[in-house]
């Protein structure tokens, strides 16, 4: 009987505290709160260096991109020589190393050395990323 007892205490304890640490609904964002939020979108990280060749002939490419997908894409260059934690985080081995991350920061897809702008669009239609 007592071994009873001490069972139902404790699924009794456990509904309690299920209960209890249940979040609440969650309040609705306020215009406020919304707008001082920006959104994410997904990015374009480009880990390189000033210096490399094949990175230089990136930069167009990049800022092109930057310039035309305003608002539908984030592009970023690290140059490695000036953030080298950057390339332990991103394990990177070859310079240029583009990463596709979704607007969440996930790795979707990742290309080593130099990648042309028609390449890049075409990846994110496989990714399934639509910028147009």
């Amino acid at each position: 009987m007592t071994q009873k007892l001490v069972i139902g205490a404790a699924v009794a304890l456990a509904v309690v505290a299920v209960v209890a640490l249940r979040p609440g609904p969650a309040a609705a964002p306020t215009a406020a709160s919304t707008a001082s939020v920006p959104a994410r979108l997904p990015k374009l990280l480009d880990l390189g260096a000033k210096t490399c060749i094949p990175c230089k002939a990136m930069v167009p490419i990049l800022e092109g991109l930057r310039a035309d997908y305003a608002g539908k894409l984030d592009v970023e260059f690290i140059d490695l020589f000036e953030d080298r934690e950057a390339g332990e985080k991103w394990r990177v081995a070859i310079m240029p190393t583009q990463l596709f991350l979704s607007a969440d920061g996930r790795e979707l897809a990742r290309h080593e050395g130099f990648l042309s702008r028609e390449d890049i669009l075409a990846q994110w239609k496989r990714l399934g990323v639509a910028l147009d």
